[in-house]
């Protein structure tokens, strides 16, 4: 594990444990909330109610016990029955109807109403919601004007109103942007949760792909390899093993033209002549299973001194840039990329009859890119002249380090070699 992964491992042990401390002060909240407003009222009403008739004592002795209970039946457990839509309406309307005959004993009972608030919010849906919430405020309302203890008049009746509106704005509103932001959080939550597990299988995903892409490289190296050895069975045969028959064949004619010193000659003449053009032959081979270059320099240095070789030599104006961030590629990379290049000025100098060239290296995050153009005399597309076979060398190599290739070209409007293979470091086997 990296340290940003172990730093983000952290962070996220952090959120979860934060959002599980959030999640249990909210659920102690909606829990206990019906109850705490019992325990409120049951404290404070007694010297409020001292001296007074007994009756409220009569009703506040038997709705307390049956509010709590009508509480823990519809509110208690994990899944509690309230969160059905009916049964949801029946324990509002049933915690309402409660409410307002304690309040109406004691105004201390008020209290309960957070109890309101926040039920509303959790089992009633849509305007029921409000309509819960405004009949709340207006019990607490009742309450604040001193309930049964107060005299009705006009002025306390707009009181009654006034108190009924704010309250509703206060703490129904408060309550509401409180849950509000719950679930937002929530889904906020649930949305990184969905995050880091795409984050997750895109990583395992780039994985699987970097790891079939190793694979399809060790299998065009395989297949590589074989064709090389096809190709060099076939160098050896006709022209090596040729040659060297035929010098064999000359050598032994001459063998035999011990009287004829100018026969004999000319068969010594003969052999050696095949040996040379043997010898350039096996030396062409040797040269075409590696540069040489990338030996002793990086792909981009390989390239700058095989291409300037060549300009001095072709007497073509040559302009090279490379450009991105250069890095060693797996070796089957490199050598297809400086033979395409070498291949390519080959054909130029050849075919093309052009006054410069333009070769550009371009390492980017994925791929590696080669672009070769000339102003030369260009051809039409399938209509190739002597290059067309250099041109299908150059595809077959890139297609088989899993790489593309391709040429644009018209009459007299010169050639755009274009050749890009995976960018895959020489470290990744």
């Amino acid at each position: 594990m990296t340290a940003s992964s172990g730093v983000s491992s952290g962070a996220e042990q952090t959120a979860r444990r934060l959002d599980a401390v959030e999640h249990r002060i909210d659920t102690a909240i909606g829990r206990y909330a019906p109850y705490a407003g019992l325990a409120i009222g049951l404290a404070l009403t007694p010297p409020f109610l001292a001296g007074g008739p007994t009756w409220p004592w009569v009703v506040i002795g038997a709705l307390v016990p049956v509010t709590a209970t009508w509480c823990a039946v519809f509110t208690a457990g994990s899944t509690p029955r309230a969160e059905r839509p009916v049964a949801g309406a029946v324990y509002m309307g049933g915690l309402l109807v409660l409410m307002t005959a304690l309040v109406h004993a004691s105004p201390l009972f008020a209290f309960q109403v957070l109890a309101v608030y926040i039920h509303a919010f959790t089992f009633l849906h849509g305007r029921w919601r409000f309509v819960a919430v405004v009949i709340g405020a207006a019990i607490v309302s009742y309450s604040q004007v001193g309930g049964r203890f107060a005299e009705f008049t006009p002025g306390l009746g707009a009181a009654v109103g006034v108190l009924t509106v704010a309250n509703a704005l206060l703490g129904g509103g408060g309550t509401y942007f409180g849950v509000f932001m719950s679930e937002q959080n929530q889904r906020r939550r649930e949305i990184i949760d969905e995050l880091g597990a795409t984050n997750r299988r895109l990583s395992e995903a780039l994985d699987e792909n970097a790891s079939l892409h190793a694979q399809l490289l060790a299998q065009a190296r395989e297949a590589g390899m074989l064709d090389e050895r096809a190709r060099l069975a076939r160098e050896i045969h006709d022209t090596i093993a040729q040659g060297l028959t035929g010098i064999v064949t000359q050598l032994e004619a001459a063998g035999v033209a011990d009287g004829d010193p100018a026969v004999r000659r000319r068969h010594i003449e003969t052999a050696r002549a095949l040996a040379r053009e043997s010898l350039t032959e096996a030396r062409r081979s040797v040269d075409a299973l590696g540069p040489r270059q990338l030996v002793e320099a990086q792909l981009p240095d390989a390239i700058a001194d095989m291409a300037k070789r060549w300009a001095e030599g072709s007497g073509v104006e040559l302009i090279l840039d490379t450009t991105g961030d250069p890095r060693p590629l797996l070796p089957e990379l490199e050598v297809t990329l400086f033979r395409v290049a070498q291949e390519a000025l080959a054909n130029v100098a050849k075919h093309a009859d052009a006054g410069r060239v333009g070769l550009t290296l371009s390492y980017m995050d994925d791929v590696v890119v080669l672009d070769v153009r000339d102003d030369g005399r260009g051809f039409v597309s399938g209509a190739r002249d002597g290059s067309g076979f250099g041109l299908l060398a150059m595809e077959q190599r890139v297609r088989r380090v899993a790489g593309t290739f391709s040429v644009e070209s018209a009459p007299g409007e010169g050639v755009a070699l274009s050749a890009s293979v995976p960018a895959i470091p020489a470290e990744v086997r």
